[in-house]
């Protein structure tokens, strides 16, 4: 783990990620893979009703009818780590220091790449902000937490370190590399394979794919979404939690939730936010 907030703001200005080796038990992620199947066998069933205009639980990352890598938004309260996770005294230093004091939990949900899917395109999650641009800073950041042991077979994130920065004008959306642009790229890819506890903060700048999942395992991460205060991203993003549980949270959390719809029952999510370019063969 790296040993300070300061050390690891400085890498993730430098790399465009950092990881917290065993920030948390291996227990904390299997709490999180049982919450994870629960949720996704739901999502599963609001897929059906897709066809009556209802919108869908999840949402394809791959390609093919079949995509076999999907996304799905869920809400904070049903996952059991989600105060540990908020509360964690290094994930909250490294928001602070890229973010400000005032950063907001903006949206949490799981990657999955199920056994067969396929390479991702090489990409960046958004287009550069324009104040990243005039500035070099960052904006918003994602907090990845493996459910389970990455193996190599599973299909882990590749990633090109320190590539956040880079000139993307050329890039399709700003976002995919175009496949004639994959050799400059190709020999800085590294493979990550974390294991069951561990964290990792990025920012969604940085040049990243899934990888073929050849094993017979899903391998579901959760992702969570963290911005600036003053930071609006083109993408529609909202968490939603009951009155009650957003009171039982510390005040210092309740902080950076001001971007959370409070509610008295919770609703089943419905989502149809897209990136068309990941639904091509990488």
């Amino acid at each position: 783990m790296t040993s300070t907030a300061s050390q690891a703001t400085e890498e993730l200005y430098r790399d465009g990620i950092i990881a917290l080796k065993g920030a948390l038990p291996p227990q904390w992620a299997d709490d999180l893979l049982h919450d994870f199947e629960i949720l996704y066998a739901e999502a599963e069933e609001r897929d059906k009703a897709a066809a009556d205009g209802a919108g869908r639980g999840r949402v394809p990352r791959g390609p093919g009818e079949n995509p076999r890598r999907y996304y799905m938004a869920v809400h904070p309260q049903r996952l059991r780590g989600f105060r540990d996770l908020v509360t964690h005294p290094l994930v909250d230093a490294v928001c602070r220091g890229v973010l400000g004091d005032d950063y907001q939990y903006v949206e949490i949900g799981f990657d999955v790449a199920l056994p067969g899917a396929v390479k991702q395109p090489l990409h960046r999650d958004f287009p550069t902000p324009d104040e990243t641009k005039a500035t070099g800073k960052l904006s918003s950041l994602a907090i990845n937490v493996t459910c389970v042991d990455v193996t190599p077979e599973m299909g882990p994130l590749e990633i090109v370190p320190g590539t956040h920065f880079d000139d993307g004008t050329d890039f399709v959306n700003g976002m995919r590399v175009p496949s004639e642009m994959y050799e400059r790229y190709a020999g800085r890819l590294q493979s990550r394979m974390p294991k069951r506890g561990d964290v990792s903060i990025r920012t969604g700048l940085t040049l990243h794919r899934g990888t073929a999942n050849t094993s017979s395992r899903p391998r579901p991460v959760m992702i969570m979404g963290v911005m600036d205060a003053e930071y609006k991203t083109f993408a529609d993003h909202e968490l939603t939690m009951t009155h009650d549980y957003f009171e039982s949270l510390p005040s210092d959390v309740q902080t950076h939730l001001r971007r959370c719809d409070l509610t008295t029952n919770l609703q089943p999510i419905f989502q149809d936010y897209v990136l068309d370019f990941l639904l091509e063969e990488g």
